[in-house]
């Protein structure tokens, strides 16, 4: 799935839900929610400026391209955590569900990808966070309800 900020459409390949499922182990529906709410984060990213802040320093430092995009990836997986809170609000989850979301979240870190690949694990070659980073943003956004809570830009990430 990706987002695509020239059409701001989500665009999805239905056959990574299954790939999730099969080869990450990442089971039930709001794994795949959390997949959607990701990429809808990208969209608020685009909508706010944020994608394009970050493509020109980017553009300016190269070498630290690979962590302003990681930074980027993160922020959406924290925004997911704040739909997801929403949808708790409005009572649409059940049992389990953030569970799924976590799990999911750590079946798309790259260290993760990368250990199934067969490959060994390279933290420099990441472009989206470790699997740890990845769920830690996504609980954070989902326990603070607050999309301020989101920038992972400023400190550690």
């Amino acid at each position: 799935p990706f987002y695509c900020p020239a059409d701001k459409h989500v665009y999805i390949d239905l056959g990574f839900f299954r790939e999730l499922q099969s080869r990450f182990g990442a089971r039930g529906d709001f794994a795949q929610a959390y997949v959607i709410a990701h990429e809808f984060g990208h969209h608020v990213q685009n909508v706010l400026g944020v994608s394009a802040d970050v493509r020109q320093q980017q553009q300016e430092d190269p070498d630290g391209a690979n962590e302003l995009s990681i930074k980027l990836e993160l922020q959406a997986d924290c925004l997911a955590g704040v739909w997801g809170h929403s949808a708790q609000q409005e009572g649409l989850l059940q049992p389990g569900d953030v569970e799924e979301g976590l799990n999911a979240a750590a079946a798309v870190g790259d260290d993760r990808i990368q250990q199934k690949s067969g490959r060994g694990v390279n933290p420099e070659s990441w472009t989206h966070g470790s699997s740890e980073q990845r769920m830690a943003w996504f609980q954070k956004g989902f326990e603070k309800g607050d999309p301020s809570a989101c920038d992972t830009f400023k400190g550690d990430i």
